[in-house]
C-alpha cells in the first residue's frame, strides 16, 4: 500500500495561492468591516438594528450568490474566472465605503461587496477539492482558512494605525483598503492554477432538479445541521459593537477583531488536519461548546478584558468549526458537483445569518446585548443536541464518485 503524505508539505501549491488570495482580500475587506458598524451608529446615525439588517443581507446576498456561481462552475469546466470575477467585484466596490454619506450608500456598497465575495466562494472552495486528496482535505480547508484570517487580524491592526495616524478619519481607512484588494486579484490570476475539467452543457438555469436530487442524504443533513447552527453565530460586528458599549475607545476597537482572529488563525489548520486523522465529529461538538462559553462570557461582560476575552473564545470556535463545515460538504457531495453542493449550502447559510443577525439587532435595541448572546448560547446549544443526536447521519457512508 502506498503511504499517503500528509502535512503542510503535502497540500497542493493552488491551495497555497488560495490561500494567499484569501489574506489579501481579508486584509482589504476587514479594514474596513471592523470599523464599519462604528461608522453606521456614530457618522451616519445608524440604529443598531440597521447595522443587524445590513449585516445579515450583505452576508446573505453573499453566500445565496454562491448558490448559482458553484452550479455555473460545475457546467463552465473553469472556476478560477468565476474566482477572478469575484474577487475583482469585491475590490471595485472599496471606493463606495470611502464616499458614502447615508446609510442607504453603505448598505448597497456592503451588498454588492459581497455579491462578488459570493461569486468567488463556492468556486474557490470546489477548486479546493477539485486539487486534493480526500485525506486531506480537513487540513486543506484549514490552511486556506487560516491565511484567511491571517489576512483578518492583519486588516484590522492596518485600520488602527491609520486610525490613529490621520486622527481617525474613517474614509482614509476605506480608501487604502483598495490596495490589498487589487494584490488578491494579481495573485489569483498569476499564480492559481486549476486542473482541466470537462465543459458541461449549459442551461438557461445552472442549478437543475436532477443536480439536486443526485446529492446525498448525508449531505444535506449536513446542510440542515449548519443552518440551525449558523442562526447561533450571528455577525461579528456585534463584538465591535459589545466594545463600544462598555466604552472602549474607537481607535482600538479594531483590536477586538485582531483579537478573535489570531485564535481563530491559530487553531484552524490543526483542527482541519487533526479531523483528517479521527474523524470530524469530536471536533464540530467541542467548537460548538466553546461557542456557548463564548456568548456567555460577552453576555456578562463588564470590562474590557472580558470582551477580548469573550472575543478570543469566540475565535477559537471559529477555527475548531468553519473549516470543518467546508470539509464535510466536500466530503458527502459528488465530485461532480461540488460546485453546486457548496452553492446550496451557502445558500442555507446566507438565509440563516440573515435571520439571525436580525434577531440578535432586534433583541439588542429592545433588550440589550446579554439578552443578544444568552439567544446565541440557547441556539448553540440547541445545535449541539441536534449535532450529538444525528452524527452519524453526518459522515460520508461511502467514497462520493
Amino acid at each position: 500500500m502506498a503511504i499517503r503524505s500528509s502535512g503542510l508539505k503535502a497540500i497542493p501549491r493552488t491551495v497555497w495561492a488560495l490561500g494567499v488570495v484569501s489574506m489579501f482580500m481579508d486584509v482589504s475587506s476587514e479594514m474596513i468591516h471592523c470599523l464599519l458598524p462604528i461608522f453606521l451608529v456614530s457618522v451616519l446615525n445608524a440604529s443598531v438594528i440597521s447595522v443587524g439588517a445590513i449585516e445579515g443581507a450583505a452576508e446573505a446576498t453573499a453566500l445565496i450568490t454562491r448558490l448559482f456561481s458553484g452550479a455555473l462552475s460545475d457546467r463552465l469546466g473553469s472556476r478560477k474566472v468565476l474566482a477572478l470575477a469575484g474577487y475583482g467585484l469585491g475590490t471595485l466596490t472599496k471606493p463606495f465605503f470611502a464616499l458614502a454619506s447615508s446609510v442607504w450608500m453603505v448598505f448597497s456598497a456592503r451588498v454588492v461587496d459581497r455579491v462578488g465575495k459570493g461569486v468567488r466562494g463556492a468556486p474557490r472552495d470546489a477548486l479546493i477539492a477539485d486539487t486534493t486528496g480526500t485525506h486531506l482535505l480537513g487540513a486543506a480547508y484549514g490552511l486556506r482558512q487560516s491565511m484567511d484570517t491571517a489576512g483578518a487580524f492583519m486588516g484590522p491592526l492596518a485600520a488602527m494605525a491609520l486610525m490613529l495616524a490621520t486622527g481617525g478619519d474613517f474614509r482614509t481607512v476605506f480608501w487604502a483598503a483598495v490596495v490589498p484588494g487589487g494584490m488578491a486579484v494579481a495573485v489569483l490570476a498569476l499564480a492559481v492554477k486549476e486542473p482541466a475539467r470537462a465543459r458541461r452543457p449549459l442551461s438557461r438555469v445552472p442549478l437543475r432538479r436532477q443536480d439536486i436530487a443526485r446529492l446525498p442524504a448525508a449531505y444535506w443533513w449536513v446542510v440542515a445541521f449548519a443552518a440551525v447552527f449558523t442562526l447561533a453565530r450571528f455577525s461579528e460586528a456585534f463584538l465591535l459593537l459589545r466594545a463600544r458599549g462598555i466604552g472602549m475607545n474607537v481607535d482600538t476597537i479594531p483590536l477586538i477583531m485582531v483579537c478573535m482572529n489570531i485564535f481563530y488563525c491559530l487553531t484552524a489548520y490543526p483542527s482541519g488536519r487533526l479531523s483528517d486523522r479521527m474523524g470530524r465529529s469530536a471536533i464540530m461538538a467541542a467548537g460548538l461548546g466553546i461557542l456557548v462559553l463564548a456568548d456567555l462570557v460577552l453576555a456578562s461582560a463588564r470590562a474590557e478584558w472580558q470582551v477580548f476575552l469573550g472575543a478570543g473564545i469566540w475565535g477559537v470556535h471559529m477555527g475548531l468549526t468553519q473549516g470543518l463545515l467546508s470539509a464535510m460538504v466536500a466530503d458527502t457531495s459528488r465530485k461532480d458537483l461540488r460546485g453546486t453542493a457548496f452553492g446550496i449550502f451557502s445558500m442555507a447559510m446566507g438565509l440563516a445569518i440573515l435571520m439571525g443577525s436580525t434577531l440578535a439587532g432586534w433583541l439588542w435595541d429592545h433588550y440589550g446585548a446579554p439578552a443578544t448572546f444568552c439567544l446565541g448560547a440557547s441556539l448553540a446549544v440547541c445545535a449541539l443536541l441536534i449535532f450529538l443526536s444525528s452524527r452519524g447521519r453526518l459522515e460520508p457512508a461511502e467514497s462520493n464518485p
